[in-house]
């Protein structure tokens, strides 16, 4: 391979299984990879969220505060700090958009989890389909194998914030709805291990016989649902694609790059998953509502958050795909000022990274006296609305668009009149 034309994607790849490319700098690599990256066909756009249910604390991590009970270190974008527990994060912040004026109100766990999953309040039994079956159905690719939303199990290190919030696609219909990963060291349970087998195909054309004469019977939505989940199922098992869900597969340096927390090798599913044409990902990670204090719990919490995260930002750049992958890290809603121990909405911090945003910037400001530093925002707070659409249209999605709900019902992608963070684009 001559080093005076650009790689091509193919190649790139290849280097990188070879593991002749790694998180270290290497110094043709960056010229390598622009190569790379203008040979190649512009990608679609994807997404990966990063939830921590219950509420992590932002005193904690990304909103250190004077005589905060953790030090803060500078990162990488002068004026913007972190606390002193995310010193890999810290490296890579010119990557990272944080948002440190997010104002939405809502306190009660599963509203808020409803909320900042919809854009909408919750109101009644009457169920908005959550964001990543939104992206499922505007930029999802019909003609994959795979599905294109997925969600994946982190676990969690204790058992609290309330009852977890899972993703439905409402009216948007059931093949819009996520396919669950329990445990990314199983990749997907119950996938047969050879995708081409006589006697497997010869059961799946039974059952798919027998329950096509009782869909032609029994007229009822349910049906409908099941012979959906089951026609993905067979798709699934038939594609190569699935390989996807086999960290095996990766070098051994990348692995251990990532970490051996559940989040670490959920983060590496992720990146695999949109390389074989997935369009979002949500890990969640349980166990964030922190009443007793944050300190102690961030304390055990950030190696693997910290190293997992950072590597996340550079494999995929390293990749050529960060431009066109949107990361989302977020909870619910924050936690009181100083401590961390309770319930905070009216000022708190997520944060994006990649996606074509203009990152390395701290959009909003708390206040930095008082008797609660970082209570109140006093530089643009960001509302729910503002949020979602912010994530629609990183991703190309028109959030003005409106659906139409059961009962021929119209109803708009994203509650309010939204519009999203300029400062970002």
């Amino acid at each position: 391979m001559s080093l005076n034309r650009p790689i091509d994607r193919r190649e790139l790849l290849k280097l990188s299984s070879m593991g002749l490319l790694s998180t270290a700098s290497v110094p043709w690599f960056e010229t390598l990879a622009q190569g790379a990256a203008q040979s190649t066909q512009k990608r679609k756009k994807s997404c990966i969220l990063l939830w921590m249910d219950g509420g992590p604390s932002q005193p904690h991590t990304f909103d250190p505060k004077p005589n905060g009970e953790f030090k803060s270190i500078p990162t990488t974008v002068p004026g913007v700090h972190f606390t002193e527990y995310f010193p890999k994060m810290a490296k890579v912040m010119n990557e990272i958009a944080l948002v440190r004026g997010m104002s939405t109100g809502e306190g009660g766990h599963y509203r808020a989890k409803y909320l900042l999953h919809t854009g909408y309040a919750r109101t009644g039994g009457f169920e908005h389909p959550a964001i990543g079956c939104i992206a499922s159905h505007e930029i999802g690719d019909p003609n994959n194998e795979l599905p294109a939303f997925v969600t994946i199990d982190a676990g969690f290190d204790k058992g609290n914030g309330g009852r977890l919030y899972r993703s439905v696609p409402a009216y948007l219909g059931t093949r819009h709805a996520p396919l669950l990963v329990r445990d990314p060291s199983k990749g997907l349970e119950n996938l047969p291990e050879e995708a081409e087998n006589t006697e497997l195909d010869r059961r799946l054309k039974l059952l798919k016989r027998s329950e096509g004469r009782f869909a032609k019977k029994v007229s009822d939505p349910l049906v409908r649902t099941k012979q959906a989940a089951f026609d993905r199922a067979v798709r699934l098992m038939r594609s190569d694609r699935s390989k996807a869900f086999n960290l095996e597969s990766e070098p051994t340096y990348l692995r251990e790059a990532y970490g051996h927390h559940k989040f670490g090798k959920s983060c590496l599913m992720a990146r695999r998953l949109l390389e074989a044409g997935v369009s979002f990902v949500e890990i969640f990670h349980r166990g964030w509502d922190d009443h007793e204090g944050a300190a102690k719990r961030i304390k055990e919490r950030s190696p693997w958050m910290d190293t997992a995260i950072a590597t996340l930002i550079t494999d995929l750049k390293q990749r050529g795909m960060l431009e066109d992958t949107l990361i989302v890290w977020m909870g619910e809603f924050g936690r009181s000022p100083v401590d961390g121990k309770g319930h905070y909405a009216r000022a708190w911090t997520t944060f994006f990274a990649g996606g074509g945003l203009k990152t390395g910037q701290a959009i909003g400001k708390t206040d930095e006296k008082g008797k609660r530093p970082g209570g109140t925002v006093v530089d643009r707070p960001v509302s729910t609305a503002e949020f979602m659409a912010t994530i629609c249209y990183a991703l190309g999605i028109d959030y003005t668009k409106e659906y139409i709900a059961d009962g021929n019902r119209p109803i708009h992608m994203i509650d309010g009149h939204a519009k999203h963070i300029h400062e970002l684009f």
